[in-house]
């Protein structure tokens, strides 16, 4: 069987159900580059990303990397499994950066299903409540959030 990329990307509001986990993959080390083109696209000039000398007297002894861009990652990560096929982002909440991520550092995230639901508006699509959580190479938490998404049901055929 042939299988398009565009089949598998993402699911249906039926393909979801509460307490499915979905482990993304594969992981993404975080380069120095990463972070400071990120951090400039976003105008964050904070010395915490981009000044090594400031960072070498400071708590963490260096550079921490932009935390929107830990964010970003992390529901990139998720989108292949979960919200490929979604009409729209609906709302991003409860959003916790749990531990510092560095340079060097890779991210590995999985998400888990909390809440599926029919649109109280349209009949051919509903809504998934999901939580991803991000861990480093060293298995520490470093990131959670949750996020709603709305996606079409599946095609009746």
């Amino acid at each position: 069987m042939i299988h398009n990329g565009k089949d598998t990307f993402g699911g249906y509001l039926e393909d979801f159900t509460p307490g499915d986990i979905y482990k993304h993959w594969p992981g993404k080390t975080i380069t120095e580059a990463d972070n400071h083109v990120f951090t400039l696209l976003t105008m964050n000039t904070n010395p915490l990303h981009i000044d090594e000398k400031y960072m070498a007297a400071h708590q963490h002894g260096k550079i921490l990397v932009v935390g929107p861009l830990i964010i970003s990652l992390v529901v990139g990560m998720s989108v292949r499994d979960t919200s490929g096929k979604a009409i729209a982002n609906l709302e991003y909440e409860k959003i916790t950066h749990d531990a510092p991520v560095f340079q060097g550092d890779t991210i590995y995230a999985e998400s888990e299903i909390i809440e599926v639901r029919e649109s109280n508006s349209k009949p051919d699509r509903g809504i998934v409540y999901m939580e991803s959580r991000a861990s480093n190479q060293h298995g520490e938490l470093v990131l959670t959030l949750r996020r709603r998404f709305l996606v079409p049901k599946g095609e009746i055929s």
